[in-house]
């Protein structure tokens, strides 16, 4: 049968384990919500003296401004309801850095099934938040980088796709028109065969990066549509705005002077472009827009090419 040595000897073996951990234990006397006990490990972690934590007060000013409204709520609440939690926030230290705690608490309860005491460690989940945080902005590098053409680096046909579907919805929810540009640059296969694939290459990025600079609208978007073919998305564009945004892309084409020695116009490269504005309708398919201005550009290059067809 043990005795109070055992005992005493039994606390002592209990808190050196304690004190041993990386995890620092505490605990809360629920009633005066002051602190019982709270490892010595808080001052190596933290910078704070192990006795300056009397109350939850001590708790809540050293948690970062940013998550200390709703992480002091939540605690509250949840130990208030007698249910164990856990929470992560951003612990100041005392050199005004800071460190990412999960706090895992535990509720005690006396013989009248009152809350009566917290009890909880504190893990430096630091190293594991730094990886979350490189693994979000490397998942939202691959993101953009999988909406991204790898030539030109503007948006890819899949961003146009997304755009579209998204745009088209909201256009035709608010009934306001939409717009759609789609550009050939005029004999292009011929300028490959003459100077060859890597100028080819460069002169598309040219032709993309010009296209872009001649848009304006905080929502317009261009995109490869794919090969020598580009698509310009105007959202809230009426007919006369979006033929006014093609006059202005092909005179800026036409303004950067691509040499092209098999074209007729000039020996300059040019552009032909197919305009098309709906307002979008229940029942209406936005393939079916797509595919109606595409007609338009196929006009422009039938009747002659370096020219604007559509309306």
């Amino acid at each position: 049968m043990s005795g109070p040595a055992d005992f005493a000897n039994d606390s002592v073996s209990y808190k050196t384990l304690l004190e041993s951990t990386l995890a620092i234990p505490w605990k809360i006397d629920w009633a005066t919500r002051q602190y019982a006990y709270v490892g010595p490990q808080i001052e190596t972690l933290l910078g704070w003296p192990q006795d300056s934590w009397k109350s939850v007060n001590d708790w809540a000013e050293r948690m970062h401004p940013d998550e200390r409204d709703s992480v002091v709520n939540f605690c509250v609440a949840q130990s208030e309801a007698g249910i164990d939690h856990e929470a992560d926030y951003r612990a100041l230290t005392k050199d005004n850095g800071y460190v990412w705690i999960r706090e895992v608490v535990h509720i005690e309860r006396n013989a009248r099934g009152e809350v009566e005491s917290l009890i909880g460690f504190m893990f430096d989940i630091t190293e594991r938040k730094k990886t979350e945080e490189k693994m979000v902005a490397l998942q939202k590098e691959l993101e953009a980088l999988s909406f991204k053409d790898g030539l030109t680096h503007i948006a890819n046909r899949r961003r146009f796709n997304t755009s579209l579907e998204q745009e088209w919805e909201s256009a035709r929810q608010k009934r306001q028109p939409l717009s759609i540009l789609m550009f050939d640059i005029d004999y292009f296969k011929q300028y490959n065969d003459l100077y060859g694939h890597i100028p080819g290459d460069q002169c598309l990025t040219d032709v993309a990066q010009t296209l872009s600079l001649a848009l304006d609208g905080p929502r317009d978007l261009v995109a490869r549509f794919g090969g020598e073919e580009f698509v310009v998305l105007l959202p809230g564009a009426d007919a006369s705005v979006a033929w006014k945004v093609a006059e202005r892309c092909q005179r800026m084409v036409q303004n950067k002077a691509i040499t092209h020695a098999k074209s007729p116009f000039d020996q300059k490269l040019t552009v032909s472009i197919g305009v098309g504005t709906t307002v979008p309708r229940d029942g209406m398919e936005s393939s079916a827009f797509i595919e109606a201005v595409d007609q338009q550009l196929y006009a422009a290059k039938k009747n002659g090419r370096n020219r604007i067809e559509g309306g």
